[in-house]
C-alpha cells in the first residue's frame, strides 16, 4: 500500500486530537461556504440535507462535521457515526485542494477513504469534480501577503 509522502508527526497529530472539534468544523464550514456552496446545484443541495458528513484528518487526529442547512453548510457536533466519512491525511486534502492530485488517484492508491453512503459519497465526488473552483495557492496565505491585502483593502482610496 502505497502512503502520503508527507505525515505530521505522530506527537502533533497526539496534540491537535486534543484540541475541542467543534470550533474547527466552524472554521472549516466557513470556508467551504466561500469556495463551494454558491456553486452547488439545487439538486445536490436537496440531496445533501439532513445528511451529516465528516472529514476526517488521519495524521492530524481530528475531524469536522457538518451539515447541509438554509442554503450553507453549517457545523454541527455528532458524537455518532456520520452518514459519509472522507478521510485522508492533512497532505493529501492540500494536493486534492490545489489540484494537483485526483481523488480518484488516491483512493485507488488507499489514500484517501469514503466510509457510509456510498451514493452520497459519489455525489460529493462528483460535484466537486465537475466545479471548476480557483487552485488553493499556498502562496496567498503567507503572512506577508496576507498583510498586504488587508493594508489594500483598508487604505483610503
Amino acid at each position: 500500500m502505497k502512503t502520503s509522502p508527507y505525515l505530521l508527526p505522530k506527537p502533533i497529530g497526539q496534540l491537535l486530537s486534543k484540541l475541542p472539534v467543534y470550533p474547527g468544523s466552524l472554521l472549516f464550514v466557513t470556508g467551504l461556504n466561500l469556495a463551494l456552496a454558491k456553486n452547488l446545484a439545487t439538486d445536490v443541495t436537496q440531496m445533501l440535507v439532513g445528511k451529516k458528513l465528516r472529514l476526517r484528518v488521519t495524521d492530524a487526529q481530528i475531524g469536522f462535521d457538518f451539515e447541509w442547512r438554509n442554503g450553507r453548510f453549517v457545523a454541527c457536533q455528532n458524537p455518532g457515526a456520520a452518514d459519509l466519512t472522507i478521510s485522508a491525511s492533512a497532505y493529501d486534502f492540500v494536493l486534492l485542494a490545489r489540484r494537483q492530485e485526483d481523488p480518484d488517484t488516491l483512493f485507488f492508491s488507499r489514500r484517501l477513504s469514503m466510509e457510509g453512503d456510498t451514493e452520497l459519497g459519489l455525489l460529493v465526488k462528483n460535484t466537486i469534480d465537475a466545479i471548476e473552483l480557483p487552485v488553493l495557492s499556498l502562496e496567498q496565505l503567507k503572512p506577508a501577503q496576507v498583510l498586504a491585502r488587508l493594508r489594500t483593502r483598508l487604505a483610503p482610496h
